[in-house]
């Protein structure tokens, strides 16, 4: 289940090379049928990460912890103001300004009902379970909700911006007592790519934030390059790079529209899973190519480019200022080559990186063989420890 994040990114890097202008526009989930999940007309009078709305909820699956969600202000790819929803889990014991773990999982969705401030608690996160061994240690951790509340899967660098905007959200919650909290953030591949992009935008978006350190595993450097590595076949998970390409048409609708290029079959699977969570989406999806529903061939639309790259981190410009443990499967589909690159960029601009090649694993096995260090190197970070580097 966790090869999900690369088929569908590479899938939709593929499937966006077809478009062309088009006047219709994308199709929008339905919106959360809980009002707390809605913006107030005055969104736009909020700062980013200011508080709109807080609530207690019951914390299942996580014992004696106590579960908080926040309604925030953020920004769309567009600089629109938006509300966005993170969760908020605090251990027992109290204790103010604890160390804050900012975790960004990975979600392969395009309903707001499969978000995570809700699969969190309903038993379909398949990471929720790990987050018990950060609370264990005494740490306050955050989940936003980082596809944004239109489910914008596959925009990576929104998914930046609304976890540091999450960030100042927990931070500036009088009832948290983390005001003066460290912070580290954390994530496997697509919530490796929000991670990663929160720690790239951080110095000129956040520079206020006290980020001590970012671990992020199995990261899809450049949307791109991956779909020629592994985008353009049949797949059983086709289902979910046409849902990436449709997540983001939803998040750049003036520039990336898909109907002039659908074909029949293009047009019911768009409408089939426009609400629809994983395993529907991959169901809808499974074992079709882009023939199946895409008229005309491939093209270099240079508009389209020009998104990949804004969402690629290997063409971000941005550099993180923060230590970064970076950890990729030796074995993994998406390709440790750019990895190397990457943080080899980082490190020439003199960002301390630690670069864990987990020998043999894939994209799925490297989230477990690497998740233990990542969180003992957030520990280290916490505990002011000097930043170990392999540049």
């Amino acid at each position: 289940m966790r090869r999900l994040s690369v088929v569908a990114l590479a899938a939709a890097a593929a499937g966006l090379g077809h478009l062309a202008p088009a006047v219709a526009a994308p199709i929008y989930p339905i919106a959360d049928g809980d009002g707390f999940y809605w913006a107030p007309p005055d969104v736009g009078n909020y700062q980013p990460g200011d508080v709109m709305r807080s609530r207690t909820v019951p914390a299942a699956g996580f014992p004696g912890a106590t579960a908080w969600q926040l309604l925030y202000r953020s920004s769309n790819s567009a600089g629109a103001p938006i509300g966005a929803v993170t969760t908020l889990l605090l251990p027992p014991g109290g204790g103010m300004n604890r160390p804050l773990v900012s975790y960004q999982p990975f979600v392969n969705s395009l309903g707001t009902r499969c978000a995570p401030s809700h699969s969190i608690f309903d038993g379909s996160m398949q990471e929720a379970p790990a987050l018990n061994l950060l609370l264990a240690r005494g740490w306050a951790v955050a989940v936003p909700d980082h596809l944004g509340p239109v489910s914008a899967y596959g925009a990576a660098k929104l998914g930046g911006r609304l976890t540091l905007d999450g960030i100042r959200a927990v931070k500036r919650f009088g009832p948290a007592d983390l005001a003066g909290s460290p912070v580290g953030m954390a994530g496997y591949s697509g919530g490796g790519m929000a991670t990663g992009f929160a720690a790239a935008l951080a110095p000129e978006y956040a520079p206020e934030l006290p980020l001590v350190g970012a671990a992020q595993g199995g990261v899809p450097m450049n949307i791109g390059k991956l779909a020629q590595d592994v985008g353009l076949q049949r797949s059983p998970l086709f289902g979910l790079g046409f849902a990436a390409a449709m997540g983001l048409e939803r998040e750049y609708p003036n520039e990336l529209q898909m109907d002039r290029i659908l074909n029949p079959a293009g047009f019911a699977l768009r409408d089939q899973i426009a609400n629809a969570c994983t395993q529907q989406i991959i169901d809808a999806g499974a074992n079709k190519s882009f023939t199946d529903v895409f008229y005309g061939a491939m093209d270099a639309d240079p508009v389209v480019i020009r998104v990949l790259h804004e969402n690629s981190l290997e063409t971000f410009p941005g550099v993180p200022r923060i230590p970064i443990f970076e950890w990729h499967g030796g074995s993994d589909q998406v390709s440790p080559q750019l990895v190397r690159e990457v943080t080899g960029r980082y490190c020439a601009a003199g960002t301390p990186v630690l670069l864990n090649m987990v020998p043999g694993a894939d994209h799925g096995t490297a989230i477990i063989a690497g998740a233990p260090a990542a969180f003992g190197y957030l520990a280290d970070r916490f505990a002011g420890l000097p930043a170990p580097s392999n540049c």
